[in-house]
């Protein structure tokens, strides 16, 4: 199995800064690919971002700019900074990760449980 866990979730002023945290662990060779998704109230889990194990990175257009992702292949943990947050940033986020594992290396992947990021104006 493998656990995504979040942290670093919380209330934050609008033109603040947040960063949050996620370390994989578990019974994996490789995480090709890791990032964040976020969750508002009544929409669908859209892309924040993610990097993969080669160093691409993909940023959703609404944080590109003000955003940055990066990961710590050694602590098997990614980050997200993010500045300039409006209220709607306030959102569930979520940790992705793409892992391979098994004795077929095979792809799967995962979700974390989500931290919550409010923003007040």
């Amino acid at each position: 199995q493998v656990q995504l866990v979040e942290s670093g979730g919380g209330l934050v002023q609008a033109g603040g800064s947040l960063r949050l945290s996620c370390v994989a662990s578990g019974s994996f060779f490789s995480i090709p690919v890791i990032g964040w998704y976020r969750q508002a109230p009544g929409k669908q889990r859209d892309l924040v971002a993610t990097q993969s194990s080669g160093g691409s990175l993909n940023y959703a257009d609404s944080v590109k700019g003000r955003s940055t992702i990066s990961r710590d292949n050694v602590k098997n943990t990614v980050y997200l900074e993010m500045n300039s947050l409006n209220p709607e940033d306030t959102a569930v986020y979520y940790c992705y990760a793409e892992v391979i594992m098994g004795v077929n290396n095979l792809r799967f992947a995962y979700w974390g449980q989500g931290t919550q990021v409010t923003v007040s104006s």
